[in-house]
């Protein structure tokens, strides 16, 4: 399959393909096949759709945004046969203090946004919303494009976003955008094939392969995110030493070559981003610390991950969803392995999708209570997203920044929504 090529099949799963990670429950059947540009033609709305918002990173920058288009001519494509080389979108937030006069920065691609409105929101990620009524093509970021870098500070720590199964790198912005305001260099990657849709720059959509074994699946898609990964830390290299890695020769921003501090690399994921955070530090000694938010440590079948049997000897903070959930065994083992610091956090009233954009964008369309609250509980909105970027900007300024790791401590008065669990 090719990238111009349709879907031949869809996944449908109970929960989306975000569960098979998270709850350890996937569903495989055969669905009507859709072209992407029929995809968009389906959507187009007949009144007016919502116009979305993210809200204003909290940091003392302003955030720009630069897509890299990447292309690992060392291993051919693992999901396309006849495919030799491996092809890879990813972004770089950073801040930046000359954000005026430079462009708003997509929320997503037209093509990417057509697939994710009428393929991914309910068939991977099973939101049950409405078709046509949100333009997530044009969901204000407050993030511009092509900005300069930020002066001083010295180099500043990089951080690698790894989303969801059945999830776009875009569905993390919120939190990411929010990171970069903080003074980070944020870099979030599509896994081409596995992701649901990657738009190209000539605009070619590539949609992710049908998964047939959920257990080998996944276990391939872990794989292929820790490769992917230690390639794109080379590619940072080379950029940090000057270099262009676009293949496509597009310009980087003033100013991000040297600004990069590779010698403190973080990384964090959602779900099976979550899951290939723990599996990217396993392998690659560069990732010093590392956040799972709620991404399993066990395989489809209930067996332990490699990781969650030896456990790691570098941090790695894991957050959770509230209530039921299926990561119990393999982050206890993993706790009970690993002997150097970790903790176990759980946001009180929250889904499993409550760590992502979904938090804040769903709450605008309208959707019945019950729908939002199978997507992203009951916690109130505003204290989610607060509570997550608190947590996360503290645990990786105290682990790449030396300072002050009070919140992650104990409970704290100020953000009572976040349980630590012993």
């Amino acid at each position: 399959m090719t990238k111009e090529q349709p879907i031949k099949q869809r996944t449908n799963r109970r929960r989306g393909l975000r569960a098979a990670v998270a709850c350890a429950v996937i569903t495989i059947s055969t669905l009507t096949a859709v072209l992407p540009a029929e995809a968009a033609t389906a959507i187009a709305p007949a009144g007016h759709p919502a116009q979305l918002s993210l809200p204003i990173p909290t940091g003392r920058y302003k955030v720009s945004e630069a897509p890299v288009h990447l292309v690992d001519h060392s291993r051919p494509d693992p999901w396309q046969t006849g495919q030799n080389y491996r092809e890879l979108m990813v972004s770089v937030y950073y801040p930046t203090t000359h954000a005026a006069g430079h462009p708003a920065a997509p929320y997503m691609l037209p093509s990417a946004a057509a697939h994710f409105d009428s393929v991914t929101a309910n068939d991977y990620l099973m939101m049950n919303l409405p078709t046509g009524q949100a333009n997530w093509a044009a969901t204000v970021t407050h993030v511009v494009q092509g900005a300069p870098v930020a002066d001083g500070d010295g180099k500043r720590p990089v951080l690698i976003y790894s989303p969801g199964l059945g999830e776009p790198r875009t569905w993390g912005t919120t939190l990411v955008a929010d990171l970069a305001s903080r003074g980070y260099v944020v870099i979030t990657i599509d896994n081409t094939y596995e992701s649901p849709e990657v738009q190209f720059p000539d605009g070619s959509l590539a949609t992710m392969v049908t998964p047939t074994d959920p257990n080998a699946f996944i276990k391939k898609s872990l794989a292929v995110r820790t490769t992917d990964t230690s390639f794109v830390l080379d590619q940072l290299g080379l950029l940090n030493a000057g270099q262009n890695p676009d293949v496509d020769g597009q310009r980087l921003p003033n100013g991000l070559a040297g600004a990069l501090n590779l010698s403190k690399v973080g990384m964090f994921g959602h779900s099976l981003g979550g899951t290939a955070t723990a599996m990217a530090m396993d392998a690659d000694p560069r990732i010093s610390a590392g956040i799972n938010i709620d991404g399993n440590l066990t395989n489809f079948d209930g067996t332990l991950m490699p990781v969650a049997e030896h456990g790691l000897a570098r941090p790695l903070l894991l957050m959770g969803k509230d209530g039921n959930t299926d990561t119990g065994p393999g982050w206890q083992a993993f706790r009970a392995h690993t002997p150097s610091w970790t903790r176990q956090l759980t946001l009180r009233g929250s889904e499993h999708a409550s760590f992502t954009d979904a938090e804040v964008l769903l709450p605008q369309l309208g959707l019945p209570p019950a729908t939002q609250t199978q997507n992203i509980g009951t916690i109130d909105p505003a204290t989610a997203i607060h509570t997550n970027e608190a947590y996360v900007s503290a645990y990786f300024d105290h682990w790449l920044r030396g300072r002050c790791g009070r919140l992650l401590n104990g409970p704290s008065d100020q953000y009572p929504s976040m349980e630590f669990v012993d």
